[in-house]
């Protein structure tokens, strides 16, 4: 259903990380980036490991657009509390993020495409806005005629990875309710995110 896999494995070989945690990541391979200067090595400046901190919370998340993420950040400015942690919960409170999360897709962007055909409920209405804001207590499901799609099963099935405590989901009715918004140290990342990096980026 994605046909993003040659982009996001571009992500992957780009930042040198493999940043879903996949088997079939090319950086289990070669852990060098891509092109004839990618098996150089520098140490990075301030900058640049600010910057690669962005770019990995941007990829993880299905690539998401600057213009959106930048207005992402703002939001986690405004709001009361630590911004690297707030930036986190509006992250995870995307839609996509939460299908992604109750593993009713295999990728981000596997997730994205679902929600944006529409195979996905919220609350009881079909709505396809991957951007969504997800409230606690918002239940999500698949659609009656998704629950057959090999690729929301096979995603269920994946042994790759876990659900974590903040969603709750019944796997055999493919629903699930978010609980709450997480902390950092509560996201399943397969890679070390830095969000007080990203705040440091923009800050400048």
């Amino acid at each position: 259903m994605s046909k993003r896999l040659e982009s996001k494995y571009k992500i992957d070989r780009r930042l040198g990380v493999n940043l879903w945690g996949r088997a079939k990541s090319p950086v289990n391979r070669r852990e060098y980036g891509p092109g004839q200067h990618g098996q150089r090595r520098k140490k990075p400046s301030d900058f640049g490991l600010q910057l690669m901190a962005k770019q990995k919370l941007k990829g993880y998340y299905a690539n998401i657009g600057e213009r959106q993420f930048r207005r992402i950040y703002q939001e986690a400015v405004r709001r009361r509390g630590d911004t690297g942690e707030n930036l986190i919960q509006l992250l995870e409170r995307r839609l996509d993020a939460v299908v992604y999360r109750m593993k009713f897709a295999p990728t981000p962007f596997a997730s994205r495409q679902i929600i944006n055909h529409g195979h996905i409920l919220v609350n009881g209405k079909r709505l396809n806005i991957a951007s969504y804001r997800v409230k606690d207590g918002d239940v999500i499901e698949v659609r009656q005629k998704a629950k057959q799609f090999a690729i929301i099963l096979e995603a269920v099935a994946s042994g790759e990875r876990d659900i974590p405590e903040y969603v709750q989901v019944d796997t055999g009715a493919l629903k699930g309710t978010f609980v709450r918004a997480p902390n950092l140290a509560d996201v399943p990342y397969p890679v070390t995110m830095e969000p007080n990096l990203v705040v440091e980026y923009y800050s400048r």
